[in-house]
């Protein structure tokens, strides 16, 4: 059908530039979370790539999710601004034909959302929980930043280095103060490098420089020069993997009754439940009055968008709190939102009539 042809062409081109777009929207706010933390000493910088695509992963349903009911909503009202919605209702075609073809454009989309939530997302939260973990417990010198003060707690000692050559891996102007019992060693260096001994030890090796080595509150003290001083760097241990009901997968989350794992499940089972409503929805509000406005449905929409969105964390949170249970959480809520689909698609056929006109001559 021209009609059918036309309509899924349309969608697939508005749907690829809103997707790149929201993509990149997301890689940019994820990359400036992680650069702050890596700015900050948390994150190693060679660690950025693999956290922003685990982080990438988990928020994909959602961005799937947005990006089609944008994608139905902006194309469908811009046929009605451009009249093209009137040509075919003239020509024989109802609301309800938009149904078939839409849903059938959509359904990809829908599965791959049903996918991530329930499998995806929690996979990759936990891989990026274990990332995490494993980036700590790795070596730490690959944390200094030049410019700011680095802790080892597990060797007692504070790092400040100005620069940092990347090429020679030398190090300028160092700084470490560490407590050796109940003295206190200040060593200060022009430069220094980084060694790794070959029983796997790691070694900053400092040259040029002058050690202090005195006790607070004493003012006796000890001063001594060097040419070159290695200083062992004790591993990091590794952290335990910190519990997140975001990381458990869906099937021993199901298997467990409490109100968070509840509230977990319930968010997972109804990001794809929203999706598909969000789409039907997206047809009768995608209606253009000149009257009152050209961009009004879009308002409307952005409206009823955050408004489900908010209903939707605050029946979670209900659940959370024991006060609902799963299954009246997922019917009070998503019924409510069918119902407005539902009040609103016959709001629309009421106008514009409910089945096809057969006309002569009419596009197939």
């Amino acid at each position: 059908m021209v009609f059918r042809r036309s309509l899924v062409r349309e969608l697939t081109a508005t749907a690829i530039a809103l997707f790149l777009v929201l993509l990149g929207i997301l890689f940019t706010n994820l990359v400036l979370r992680l650069l702050a933390r890596a700015a900050g000493g948390t994150v190693a910088a060679e660690g950025i790539l693999a956290l922003l695509g685990f982080n990438a992963l988990f928020y994909f349903n959602i961005l799937l999710s947005v990006a089609l009911f944008l994608t139905v909503l902006l194309t469908l009202s811009r046929w009605y601004r451009d009249s093209e919605m009137i040509v075919w209702f003239t020509s024989g075609q109802a609301l309800t034909a938009w149904l078939k073809p839409i849903l059938l454009f959509a359904s990809p989309f829908l599965l791959a959302i049903v996918a991530l939530s329930l499998w995806l997302s929690p996979w990759a939260e936990q891989r990026r929980l274990e990332y995490e973990r494993q980036l700590e417990s790795r070596e730490e010198l690959s944390l200094l930043t030049p410019g700011l003060f680095k802790e080892f707690r597990q060797a007692k000692l504070v790092v400040f280095i100005e620069s940092f050559n990347t090429f020679d891996g030398t190090i300028r102007n160092i700084f470490l103060h560490s407590i050796d019992g109940e003295k206190d060693v200040t060593t200060v260096a022009r430069s220094g490098h980084l060694e790794d001994a070959p029983n796997g030890d790691h070694f900053i090796v400092l040259q040029d420089g002058r050690r202090y080595e005195g006790q607070p509150g004493s003012a006796e003290f000890r001063s001594a020069e060097f040419e070159r001083l290695g200083r062992r760097i004790e591993p990091a241990e590794a952290r335990s993997l910190p519990f997140s009901l975001k990381a458990v997968p869906t099937a021993p989350l199901a298997a467990i009754a409490g109100g968070p794992e509840r509230a977990e499940l319930f968010w997972r089972i109804s990001v794809p439940i929203s999706a598909l409503i969000l789409v039907l929805l997206a047809i009768p509000l995608s209606h253009v009055n000149p009257r009152i406005g050209r961009s009004f449905n879009l308002f409307a929409a952005l409206f009823m968008y955050m408004l489900y969105s908010n209903c939707l964390n605050i029946v979670q949170s209900f659940i959370a709190q024991g006060r609902l249970s799963l299954a009246a959480g997922l019917l009070l809520v998503h019924t409510i939102a069918a119902s407005v689909v539902i009040l609103l698609f016959s709001k629309r056929l009421a106008v514009a009539g409910w089945l096809p006109r057969r006309q002569r001559g009419s596009p197939a």
